[in-house]
């Protein structure tokens, strides 16, 4: 029970609140007063009738203006505020004393440690800590903020220490304040850099994406020319692998930064409106609905699985990457489209031509410059950095404590066949944060992984229909692939060590023809 007392300053106010306490035999547990006209009370919950009788003698007391009932104690706020701030914070703080002892340390530097905190209390911080005398700087004749570089195991890390001071007002120890102790925060470089990168507002273009495997650099670097070229930019990778990022880190780091990047979704473009979606519309010489090309003026527009497009969308698309200019809905005025496309896809758009589901003049029209980007299972060294790097985001989104990897958990990680590539590790590493329940690391069981083995999919997943089926599905689909390279039955023949004759046939099965 806690009650808010609003007062006006006398002598001798206290005393008598506490008498009228004393008549109902309330034992006070806790008294706030503030220079602001309030005084707190806390005290073990009374029922209805006493509290009914207590607020109306306690607003007779002399100086009270009015009582009620409250929520929290001014110093529970507090302390509470303090204990929010030290548990979500991903770096690492420690309070020590005069003699470099810690007095309270946060629970990401007990994760780092790797030490239970009644063994860390009362220990020197320089047990754990190399590269800086605490003790030493705690003695001299001044003590003044500092920051140095320190070691905790292998691993660098920035320290900034702030002395601590107790103010002594009126006291028989001067007006000076006197030193008790000192604030210790610990970042790491990395965190240290996204602070940097975020105060100069330059995490923009490619600095936001991953690389740390081989493969991943080479792309990268492949991406970081093609960026600066003002041609069509096709972008090619399963499902999950970051296509979008890669296309916004593109215009990002293009001479079109400062204008719009424009995302269009090619599956939720509809046939009917397609046209206008993409050109606006015009009515009786009147601009009435502006089109994507419009919005992106200056900027990029970038076609989200362009395979998904619909005919009559492609048709609409060609024309604009053909002329360079497109006339609104309703209107008759040339327009110049002043725009770079970049388009994504997770299917084989040279096979999709082949079976007519794609223009064969849009793919070449869009496939300038391509690079592909290769799924999570073939960059395994990048799996462990981008899951430390999701723990760290999504733990300071969600005001929880950043976790270490397990061992166990690291095994099963780098195994797995990640199908969703980067967005399933994304979304697994957010479930297992935002249904956390304790613990210094993450385990598998979070992450809840469907079973999948490389190759064959989910084990969940039953197959329908017979070896024989599948066999030909596999045929069909290689032959579909290869077809537009050896374009002629003896050449794929070739390609395949089997009799031209065999091959003939097998088109003829599959219905596999040349594109006219």
């Amino acid at each position: 029970m806690r009650l808010e007392i609003s007062c006006n300053d006398r002598v001798g106010l206290a005393k008598d609140i506490l008498e009228v306490l004393e008549r109902y035999g309330i034992n006070l547990l806790a008294i706030d007063a503030s220079n602001f006209g309030f005084i707190y009370l806390q005290f073990a919950e009374v029922g209805f009738e006493v509290l009914s009788e207590l607020m109306p003698q306690l607003r007779k007391v002399e100086g009270v203006t009015d009582v009620r009932t409250a929520a929290f104690m001014p110093s529970e706020q507090k302390h509470y505020a303090l204990k929010t701030l030290l548990t979500t914070l991903p770096d690492l703080v420690f309070s020590i004393d005069i003699k470099a002892r810690i007095r309270i340390i946060n629970e990401s530097a007990l994760m780092v440690l790797e030490t239970p905190e009644n063994e860390v209390i009362g220990e020197q911080l320089n047990q754990w800590i190399n590269g800086f005398s605490f003790s030493r700087w705690l003695s001299e004749p001044e003590v003044l903020a500092q920051a140095a570089r320190v070691q905790i195991g292998q691993s660098d890390y920035l320290a900034e220490m702030l002395p601590l001071f107790l103010p002594q007002e009126d006291s028989d120890f001067g007006d000076e304040p006197v030193l008790v102790g000192a604030v210790v925060s610990l970042k790491s470089p990395a965190r240290v850099g996204k602070q940097f990168n975020a105060l100069q507002n330059q995490i923009t273009g490619f600095d936001s994406v991953l690389a740390v495997s081989d493969k991943m650099k080479a792309v990268l670097k492949t991406a970081q020319r093609m960026a600066q070229l003002d041609a069509p930019l096709l972008i090619t990778g399963e499902t999950g692998t970051g296509k979008e990022l890669m296309a916004k880190a593109s215009h990002d780091a293009s001479m079109r930064r400062e204008q719009p990047f424009i995302a269009v979704n090619c599956a939720a473009l509809p046939d009917k409106v397609a046209e206008e979606e993409l050109f606006g519309l015009c009515e009786q010489g009147v601009t009435v609905k502006r089109g994507y090309i419009d919005e992106a003026k200056g900027g990029t527009l970038f076609f989200d699985e362009v395979s998904e497009m619909s005919a009559a969308a492609q048709v609409k698309l060609l024309r604009v990457l053909q002329d360079g200019s497109f006339r609104r809905v309703g209107g008759n005025k040339e327009i110049r489209a002043d725009i770079r496309v970049i388009c994504s896809t997770q299917e084989n758009l040279a096979e999709l031509c082949q079976s007519g589901a794609f223009r064969e003049d849009l793919y070449y029209r869009i496939n300038v410059l391509s690079y592909h980007l290769p799924a999570l299972r073939e960059r395994k060294l990048d799996i462990i950095p981008l899951t430390e790097m999701f723990l760290e985001h999504y733990s300071l989104q969600l005001s929880s404590p950043t976790r270490r990897i397990s061992a166990h958990c690291k095994d099963v990680i780098l195994k797995y066949a990640w199908p969703g590539n980067v967005r399933q590790l994304k979304n697994a590493i957010f479930r297992a944060v935002s249904m956390h329940s304790g613990g210094n690391e993450l385990e598998v069981e979070q992450l809840k992984l469907p079973s999948y083995a490389e190759g064959f999919g989910y084990f969940d997943n039953e197959f329908e229909g017979s070896l024989e089926d599948a066999m030909k599905q596999f045929e069909a689909s290689l032959l579909r692939r290869l077809y537009p390279a050896y374009p002629s039955t003896r050449q794929l023949a070739k390609k395949l060590g089997v009799s031209h004759t065999a091959i003939a046939n097998k088109l003829r099965d599959y219905k596999i023809t040349k594109k006219k």
